[in-house]
């Protein structure tokens, strides 16, 4: 499966096609849907362009998606600098009255098993974000780590080698923990590609979009999140053993 992460924190400077408003975030949904995306993953944005978990702002921001690619899973972040921010998220996700399918949920944040419990009861599917081994190590420990819907491997370190390494160990714990959860792993800038191209020889699932970066796997900046997803494609069909130099070139 491919998610396609429209958005996060990322601004206009960042990338001019980021998409903000509700009808920006459907549009986008459906190109990159049309591109092979699976999934979606996005971040509300209230009036000011400030990302938020106002009951407001998410439903019509979901509601707006889903009439553009209905059926489609859409999951939203609930990490801690999301307004109105700390504790305040727990009675914003309490309060939706559109649901996403899923959100995801930041191991690293100290409110993380208190915002599992409750997306779980109000049938909201979740993503646990584990950064590093001792998130790993946290999340196995939970009654709630087998009800998840999937593992999020999210490599925030720079360097190919570093990060690899991290997602390695993460991946070292849930091994032992023998749990029956699906994995999504993926990279942020720098780590994007490597992070991708290891999830793919591993059979994981992954994830690409601007908020993850915007350049594509040649050092270009994408035109937008349709053409990040379009790479992705590209680089799943071809055997990660073979550069494109080294691709054998037809009989005749």
């Amino acid at each position: 499966m491919l998610q396609a992460c429209l958005n996060g924190s990322r601004d206009k400077a960042f990338h001019r096609d980021t998409p903000f408003t509700p009808t920006e975030l459907a549009f986008q949904a459906e190109t990159v849907v049309a591109a092979g995306a699976g999934e979606l993953h996005l971040h509300p944005r209230d009036d000011s362009g400030a990302e938020t978990l106002d009951p407001a702002y998410v439903a019509e921001a979901l509601l707006a998606i889903r009439k553009r690619v209905p059926g489609v899973p859409v999951g939203l972040s609930t990490h801690a600098g999301i307004a109105p921010g700390g504790a305040g998220r727990l009675d914003a996700v309490a309060a939706w009255t559109e649901r996403p399918d899923y959100v995801s949920v930041n191991l690293v944040e100290a409110d993380a098993p208190e915002m599992i419990a409750l997306v779980l009861e109000r049938g909201i599917g979740v993503e646990a974000g584990l950064w590093s081994v001792e998130d790993a190590e946290r999340f196995v420990k939970l009654d709630t780590a087998p009800k998840c819907l999937r593992i999020l491997i999210e490599i925030n370190e720079q360097d190919e080698t570093e990060g690899l390494a991290v997602a390695a160990g993460i991946r070292t714990v849930l091994a032992r923990a023998s749990l029956d959860v699906p994995v999504l792993q993926h990279g942020y800038d720098a780590s994007v590609w490597p992070l991708y191209r290891d999830a793919l020889m591993r059979g994981l699932d992954g994830r690409i979009g601007l908020e993850d970066g915007r350049h594509l796997p040649d050092g270009e900046i994408a035109a937008g999140n349709a053409d990040l997803i379009k790479a992705a494609f590209l680089m799943a069909r071809v055997p990660p053993n073979l550069a494109p130099e080294a691709t054998p070139a037809p009989p005749g």
